[in-house]
């Protein structure tokens, strides 16, 4: 049997949150909290355990791409689904059948400049990516290995820029 091709991914969060430098200090984190039926059938049946995961901080200014995470666990049921006292709490999920699951990501990379959603808006690989369509608002989304590898490419140009900005 083939292996299946990696996917690539974006999940946002609020920084004031979780940002990425709070994943960078933990490591991973249990992606909790999501309370929309296709992102959480997105996590459920097509997030693997390895897949690439760019990090956006939405609701934010700047709102960004922030850094890199891996998919780092399979999907299992979001505990905060169960707890009364969680503002993520649904009296409707129930253990043996969840109506919520989550999986873990761990730190990969944090860009030393993050990428700001009016330079992506400006970059023509990207004007299909979900994230930057009219009315998109899903938490987690696709991204082509074309738009992440762009991503990663804009990522080290702007830490190049910087670097000789900060020599000059």
């Amino acid at each position: 049997m083939a292996a299946r091709a990696k996917r690539h991914w974006l999940v946002k969060t609020e920084p004031d949150v979780y940002s990425i430098d709070d994943l960078q200090r933990d490591g991973s984190t249990m992606w909790d909290g999501v309370r929309n039926y296709q992102a959480r059938n997105l996590m459920r049946d097509d997030m693997k355990v390895g897949d690439p995961v760019l990090v956006y901080h939405s609701n934010a200014k700047p709102m960004c791409i922030a850094g890199v995470a891996k998919v780092s666990s399979k999907p299992y049921a979001d505990p905060t689904a169960f707890d009364k006292k969680d503002k993520h709490f649904d009296p409707k999920s129930k253990k043996d059948d969840p109506t919520w699951i989550l999986i873990d990501i761990a730190h990969v990379q944090t860009f030393e400049v993050p990428l700001e959603r009016p330079d992506l808006m400006n970059e023509s690989k990207l004007d299909k990516m979900m994230l930057l369509q009219r009315g998109s608002r899903l938490s987690v989304q696709p991204v082509t290995k074309a738009e992440f590898d762009h991503v990663l490419k804009l990522a080290k140009a702007a830490a190049k820029t910087r670097a000789k900005e900060a020599k000059s």
